[in-house]
């Protein structure tokens, strides 16, 4: 038997808009996934906190408020420094397509935009955790 992945949805900041996120969260929920999803108004420290606590494979970090070049880095290094270099972590919401590439060289495996359907959301993230467990 397989073990469900875990995987942490949260939205930093204070950004108030968490449609995506549901939508997100529900979609990985049921392809099988375990979902925590933190709410509103997180700090890069709790989610971080929330993360280790939860021991979960990956985090998705929904971002609206434009605030992604300071708080998506800050969780990665917290993320980090709590010894969870095995941890992926994808942001999603209105990115910037020029961020895109400096958040990906900074420890973010993918950014989903606006009009990612969730069917190819739940694929990527499934392969990516798949080839995580091979890899350890």
């Amino acid at each position: 038997m397989k073990r469900k992945f875990r995987i942490l949805i949260a939205k930093p900041g204070l950004d108030g808009h968490d449609r995506g996120a549901k939508v997100v969260a529900r979609a990985l929920r049921d392809a099988g996934m375990e979902v925590i999803y933190t709410g509103l108004r997180q700090t890069p420290e709790m989610i971080a906190a929330a993360a280790l606590q939860e021991d979960v494979d990956m985090i998705g970090l929904s971002i609206l408020s434009g605030a992604h070049m300071s708080l998506v880095p800050r969780v990665v290094d917290l993320v980090r420094a709590n010894g969870q270099d095995n941890v992926l972590i994808f942001a999603g919401g209105i990115i910037p397509e020029k961020d895109v590439e400096e958040l990906k060289a900074g420890g973010i495996y993918e950014v989903y935009g606006p009009g990612t359907s969730t069917t190819q959301l739940v694929e990527e993230i499934s392969k990516a955790l798949e080839a995580k467990i091979v890899e350890n």
